[in-house]
């Protein structure tokens, strides 16, 4: 399942940074990449490209339980939109699944007083639940 997290990442790191427009026929150079992956399982890698993207991030297997582990990765990536626009997202993936944080990403909003007060009230009277019988 971590794995699929830190694909899922890569994913939306490569695919969440769309290049500058460029006429058809011209390719994007790599200026720098950088790869590691050790035998532990843990791995780093960066790249940027010619269009002002970049792309960095590393993960280690963790401890889940006895007999569980699963990959932490953390990173951020950075582009230029097609409009000028500067973007950067920092991220970590793990047994919490992805959570990307930054300022132009959408922000659920706050859960309204009286439903709080009755997620609170629920969790302490469990007792009261008929719906698990």
């Amino acid at each position: 399942m971590f794995r699929l997290v830190l694909v899922a990442s890569v994913v939306v790191a490569v695919l969440g940074a769309p290049p500058k427009s460029y006429n058809s026929g011209n390719e994007i150079p790599i200026i720098s990449q950088e790869t590691e992956v050790n035998g532990d399982g843990s791995f780093k890698y960066s790249y940027e490209s010619g269009d002002g993207t970049r792309v960095q991030e590393s993960g280690a297997l963790k401890a889940l339980g006895p007999k569980e582990e699963g990959e932490a990765v953390q990173g951020s990536f950075s582009f230029v939109a097609p409009d000028g626009t500067s973007y950067s997202v920092v991220y970590t993936a793990d047994e919490n699944g992805f959570v990307p944080q930054a300022p132009h990403l959408p922000v659920a909003p706050p859960i309204p007083e009286a439903i709080q007060r009755s997620i609170e009230y629920n969790l302490a009277h469990p007792e009261e639940d008929k719906s698990q019988k």
